[in-house]
């Protein structure tokens, strides 16, 4: 029997506030990453094999530190609070520092340092949520999360096209220098401090729920262990984990795979689009593309919510899926679209569907797999969305020279078809029901 209290609106409310600033952390990822990349001398083929510390690290990282984290418990310090605030802090030094970057090859190095904090962070405040709301409250948590996924990834980029306004002058916007414009320095200044402030919020404000008598046994047992078995113990944990798993979320990492593999072409691609379909030179480019990740967004925070009693209703795959295909034709219509205005329409079904995307999958998850072992499950639900990305950054570079005649255009179409492939395997998914 689920016997955790329920939770009140500002109480689910002040626990997912660090994701603000993991998110924005992420929304300067998704936005300017690549064009630096490209004012520092990348060519497109080369953006894909440069993205791949988000990956590796995830891969590595999230499901060590989650299953290191479902072994943890301090009185003063608790069970996963430590390492959010290590990896928000890690994250918030090189946001400082990423654009002083002198060369390409620093600011790759710099991203998987960043990569390595985001993703610190990330799962174990994924686990989190999972570990203080009772299963009739796991939908409104985590569609709260998506709120603030939302939130961020809109202030990050509402933060470059603002700042571009305000502090740009003709000799930073000159294509032909290979220098990162100072006034994009700004976001990443803004991103560095909320990192640490929002998490900082969120850990002040909620208590985590001790562990059990017999969680607690099993904690203390595992610190008793010699230390080479407690270092081993996690990859014990994460491989008997993926034994056991579910057959559910054997059939969502199909979804997950042309899922996200779409998601980093279009994050990779969708400034040297404009470049090619509407002439921009590249400062022009990533204001737009800035603009079209405001806007989808804007739309994730305002459907977030409402998703919540659809998901109810109709249940979690039927929104899931609808949001699938929302997002393919989103993405599939922006190419054939001229006006840099009316393009933005299209981002409001890619809210809807990146809402449902960062909120439904977790909420189904975290109701079906055991409490003691939700951080090592959420670390495994992010292996399903690294390894796509691991290998979109391997493989992408080639089949967009040899076969998509390098056009920026050709790589959005083939992400849009790549959602409709994700819906249609979708179909496939028997809504979970939830463990006691």
């Amino acid at each position: 029997m689920d016997t955790k209290p329920r939770l009140s609106f500002w109480q689910i409310f002040n626990m997912n506030v660090g994701f603000l600033g993991i998110q924005f952390s992420f929304g300067l990822q998704q936005t300017a990453i690549n064009p630096i990349f490209s004012f520092l001398g990348a060519h497109p083929e080369d953006l894909p094999l440069l993205n791949l510390a988000g990956p590796v690290t995830g891969l590595i990282i999230q499901p060590i530190i989650g299953a290191i984290s479902d072994k943890t418990w301090s009185p003063r310090f608790g069970r996963r609070k430590p390492f959010f605030l290590i990896g928000a802090l890690l994250g918030s030094l090189c946001l400082f520092a990423f654009p002083y970057s002198p060369t390409l090859w620093f600011a790759v190095g710099l991203l998987w340092i960043l990569d390595v904090g985001n993703n610190m962070a990330m799962e174990p405040y994924r686990a989190f949520v999972g570990d203080k709301l009772p299963n009739n409250q796991l939908s409104f948590g985590y569609q709260m999360q998506s709120l603030f996924v939302g939130a961020g990834i809109v202030l990050a980029n509402a933060s470059i096209f603002i700042f571009q306004d305000w502090f740009s002058t003709p000799n930073t916007i000159d294509d032909s220098l290979n220098t990162i414009p100072t006034w994009l320095y700004y976001s990443f200044f803004l991103g560095a401090i909320l990192s640490i402030a929002t998490i900082a919020w969120s850990v002040l404000k909620t208590p985590e729920i001790p562990p059990s008598t017999e969680e607690l046994e099993e904690i203390n047992h595992h610190k008793s262990l010699p230390l080479f078995d407690r270092i081993k113990k996690p990859f014990q944990e994460i491989t008997k984990a993926i034994k056991d798993m579910p057959k559910f979320m054997w059939k969502l990492a199909s979804v997950y795979l042309f899922q996200w593999y779409a998601l980093f072409i279009y994050w990779q691609f969708i400034s040297p689009m404009f470049q090619e379909s509407l002439g921009f030179d590249k400062s022009e480019a990533l204001s737009q593309a800035a603009k079209m990740n405001t806007t989808y967004n804007i739309s994730t925070i305002l459907f977030a919510l409402a998703l919540v009693p659809l998901a109810l209703k109709w249940g979690g795959k039927k929104v899931y899926i609808i949001s699938l295909f929302l997002t393919a034709f989103a993405i599939l219509s922006i190419p054939f679209i001229k006006d840099p205005i009316l393009v933005l329409v299209t981002m409001i079904l890619f809210g809807i569907g990146w809402a449902a995307m960062m909120g439904i999958p977790y909420s189904m998850v975290s109701k079906i797999v055991p409490q003691k072992r939700r951080g090592v499950y959420m670390g495994i639900l992010n292996m399903m969305i690294v390894i796509p990305m691991g290998i979109q950054t391997i493989t992408f570079g080639p089949i967009v020279k040899n076969i998509l005649n390098n056009s920026a255009v050709n790589a959005i179409l083939l992400g849009g078809v790549f959602f409709v492939i994700a819906g249609l395997l979708a179909l496939r998914l028997k809504e979970p029901v939830a463990e006691n």
